[in-house]
């Protein structure tokens, strides 16, 4: 059993650690939480704590298809992260680079449109509504200013 062991497991242009169980090991691509990795394993008959090293082949594919695509698996499409996207009005679901370029794209046109959130991101304060008196204080807003004593 030791030979068909693989140390290192390419899924969706990312090397995963072999010992690593199948749950723990896909939740190292961007994108993929412990909810839907441990789904993925249920919907694909995967023991989810089988290490990753000794899946076949053709399981890694399987696998690598339903990280790609999860919509097509059976996951529902609450646990998929691009539902009804701005642009397309789809539900899917992006994994690494195309994830990153998507956020980003989001930021910049929330900061072009001047919303709320857009102007918040620019300025770097929190967007979802936390208080700001006590947390979120770095740079020069940090302590309190004295005011200047004058001649008494």
């Amino acid at each position: 059993m030791e030979e068909d062991f693989k140390h290192m497991v390419r899924i969706a242009r990312k090397d995963v650690d072999g010992n690593k169980t199948i749950v723990n090991a896909i939740t190292g691509i961007k994108g993929i939480g412990k909810a839907l990795s441990g789904a993925l394993c249920t919907t694909m008959d995967f023991d989810p704590n089988q290490k990753i090293g000794y899946l076949s082949d053709k399981e890694v594919l399987r696998l690598e298809e339903a990280v790609k695509n999860p919509q097509n698996s059976d996951i529902p499409q609450w646990m998929l992260n691009r539902r009804n996207d701005y642009e397309t009005g789809e539900t899917t679901h992006l994994i690494e680079s195309d994830l990153v370029m998507r956020l980003r794209d989001d930021l910049n046109r929330m900061k072009k449109t001047r919303s709320y959130k857009g102007r918040r991101h620019e300025v770097g304060l929190p967007v979802r509504g936390q208080r700001t008196k006590s947390t979120f204080r770095k740079g020069s807003s940090v302590g309190v200013r004295r005011r200047r004593r004058g001649p008494s």
